[in-house]
């Protein structure tokens, strides 16, 4: 998908992006010619630093049972003999006061369980992707957003915070999302103190990628502006 490549290389381009993006997809069945994820990983979104790193493969339901929250949010149930760990999951998480109950019902998921899910950097994705993982530092991230205004595809939601993977089915579903992360993510991915998300829906991403140009430009003169008007206005 060469179309995907060009697009990457747009986005890097305009945002000098240090991580690749991530081209995650949703399927009911494996897909051809991908190979399957061998071993273990702690989290779903630890498939995100593997797949930054270069790699495309696809995973089943099982490889993302050791993460309960995760789990929640891409609608994949665990086994009955697991059930209850999202239960104390999230007794561990109320008790040391990190969320409260009442927010669990406020979380979006997948509207379906993924029979597997197709992870790779955009430029190689082997499909269409659903959405698309972005993750730099703030500044950055700031101008994907005002280009996901420019092109009509921001979505109508405030920074969304943890856990971070509730911002992939909100991207499907609403549009761009800027996600602060969360604690296990930024420990799972390697996410630096000063990065944030923004997570993007893979029909807006070409889209948005050719707006960015414009913010880029636009914002650079904006500096200069701005730099100008504090030297010769502020006194302190």
């Amino acid at each position: 998908m060469n179309e995907y490549r060009s697009v990457e290389t747009k986005i890097s381009k305009s945002l000098r992006l240090k991580r690749r993006p991530v081209a995650v997809k949703f399927l009911e069945t494996p897909p051809n010619g991908v190979p399957k994820f061998e071993g273990a990983e702690p989290s779903g979104c630890s498939f995100w630093r593997i797949a930054a790193a270069g790699k495309t493969f696809y995973t089943v339901p099982a490889d993302h049972y050791n993460c309960a929250i995760g789990s929640y949010t891409h609608n994949i149930p665990l086994l009955p003999e697991r059930a209850k760990e999202l239960e104390q999951t999230l007794s561990f998480m109320t008790d040391i006061g990190y969320i409260k109950l009442e927010e669990v019902p406020g979380i979006p998921q997948l509207a379906k369980m993924p029979g597997a899910v197709v992870y790779s950097p955009l430029g190689e994705t082997p499909v269409d992707p659903d959405v698309v993982i972005f993750a730099a530092p703030a500044a950055q991230i700031m101008l994907l957003q005002e280009a996901a205004q420019r092109a009509g595809r921001a979505a109508q939601f405030p920074m969304l915070g943890r856990p971070t993977c509730m911002a992939i089915p909100a991207a499907m579903a609403k549009g761009a999302i800027i996600s602060s992360g969360c604690i296990g993510n930024r420990v799972y991915t390697d996410l630096a103190d000063g990065e944030l998300y923004a997570i993007v829906s893979g029909r807006d991403v070409e889209r948005i990628a050719n707006e960015l140009e414009t913010i880029a430009s636009a914002n650079a003169k904006l500096h200069e502006y701005h730099r100008s008007r504090r030297q010769e206005i502020s006194t302190q």
